[in-house]
C-alpha cells in the first residue's frame, strides 16, 4: 500500500496482541489475537465503514487508529505521519485532528462533569481557548447538535440517551476535526432516534469537512453513511469494496451471511437468509487456515483448514480473502 495526496490514513500489518495472564505469579497463559494483521487505507472527506460480529476486532482497531491502547506491531500514517513512532508530546497535537465517538454514551461521560466542562476539556488541555471565548465556543458547537446552550450547566444524567450522544458527537467536533471515529454511534439508541443522529452526523461531515470511520455491526447504517466497506473477522479484514459493489455482490461467505440478515421492510420480498452455524472462534487459539472455515457452509475440507487465504484484488478494487473467490 502507498499513500497519495488524497489518502488521510494508511494502515499496515496492524496487529494487537493481549496477553493472558493467571495462576502464580500471573504468569502468561497465552495470547488473544484481537487485531492480527489488518491493512487499509481510507481518503480524505470519505466514510469507511467496519463491519462484523461482536469480539472481530473492530473497537480495538477504532482504539489503535488514535492510540488510546498501543499497538503491538504495524504502521498507522495520519496525513503521512507514523502516529505509532511518536512519543507523548509529539502525539498530542495530532490527536486534535483525530476524535473519537463512543457505542455508550451514558459510560463516555464523567458524571462529575457539567456539559460545559465535559465538551470544553479538550480546548482546555490543547490551550486553545479560555474563560468566555471558550464558553461561547462551547455555546455555539452544542448549538450545531441541537442542545441549548442554557443546558450547558446541568449534568449528564439529566439527558436521555440520545441527547448524551449528541454531547459526545459536541466534544468530539469542538477542536474541528479531520477524522472521527464514531464506534456504535447508534446501537445504544431507540430506533426512532437513530436516524436523528445518522442525518445529525452527515450535516456536521458536509460542515466541518470530516472524514467518518464507522464501526458497526448494523449494516443497514453503514450503507447509509459509508463509501467504502471493510468486513472484519476474527481480528482479520476478509472482504473490502467500494459500499455499491460490496451491497450489490459480496463475494465472501461470511460478508454474504451479513448481507442476508439485513431486515428489508417488505414483506412480500423473500430472502434467502444464510444461518451460520456456531460460535466465532476464540481469538486466543484462532483456526488454522481459513479463520471462517469452522462455520463456513461452503469450505473446501482439504484447502480452508490448511491454508490461510491472502487478500486479493478480484478487480476494481474488490479485496476478497476467500479460496472459493479467488481467480
Amino acid at each position: 500500500m502507498t499513500m497519495d495526496l488524497d489518502t488521510l490514513i494508511l494502515v499496515n500489518n496492524l496487529k494487537k496482541l493481549f496477553p493472558i495472564k493467571g495462576g502464580f505469579l500471573s504468569k502468561q497463559r497465552g495470547t488473544i489475537h484481537a487485531v492480527n494483521g489488518v491493512s487499509f487505507q481510507m481518503n480524505k472527506n470519505t466514510n469507511f465503514g467496519l463491519v462484523g460480529e461482536s469480539g472481530s476486532g473492530k473497537t480495538t482497531i477504532g482504539k489503535c487508529l488514535i492510540r488510546l491502547i498501543e499497538p503491538t506491531e504495524g504502521i498507522v500514517e495520519f496525513e503521512g505521519v507514523d502516529i505509532c513512532k511518536l512519543d507523548r508530546a509529539a502525539l498530542r497535537p495530532m490527536r486534535r485532528e483525530m476524535q473519537m465517538i463512543f457505542q455508550d454514551p451514558y459510560a463516555s461521560l464523567d458524571p462529575r462533569m457539567t456539559v460545559e466542562e465535559i465538551v470544553s476539556e479538550g480546548l482546555t488541555i490543547h490551550n486553545i481557548a479560555s474563560g468566555s471565548e471558550k464558553k461561547d465556543i462551547v455555546a455555539e458547537v452544542l448549538r450545531k447538535v441541537c442542545i441549548m446552550p442554557e443546558d450547558m450547566r446541568k449534568y449528564p444524567h439529566e439527558f436521555s440517551g440520545g441527547q448524551r450522544q449528541r454531547i459526545g458527537i459536541a466534544r468530539s467536533l469542538v477542536l474541528n476535526p479531520k477524522l472521527v471515529i464514531a464506534d456504535e454511534p447508534v446501537s445504544a439508541l431507540d430506533v426512532s432516534i437513530q436516524a436523528q443522529v445518522i442525518n445529525l452526523m452527515m450535516e456536521l461531515q458536509e460542515e466541518y469537512g470530516l472524514s467518518y470511520i464507522i464501526i458497526a455491526h448494523d449494516l443497514a447504517v453503514v450503507q447509509h453513511m459509508c463509501d467504502k466497506i471493510a468486513v472484519m473477522y476474527l481480528g482479520k479484514i476478509v472482504e473490502t469494496a467500494d459500499a455499491d459493489v460490496f451491497y450489490q455482490s459480496p463475494i465472501h461467505p461470511y460478508s454474504q451471511s451479513l448481507l442476508s440478515a439485513v431486515p428489508i421492510p417488505n414483506p412480500e420480498v423473500k430472502v434467502n437468509r444464510t444461518i451460520l452455524k456456531g460460535d466465532i472462534p476464540s481469538p486466543s487459539k484462532p483456526p488454522q487456515g481459513c479463520a471462517f472455515h469452522t462455520r463456513c457452509p461452503v469450505r473446501k475440507p482439504d484447502e480452508c483448514k490448511i491454508l490461510e487465504p491472502e487478500l486479493k484484488d478480484t478487480g476494481g478494487g474488490h479485496l476478497v480473502a476467500c479460496h472459493l473467490g479467488e481467480k
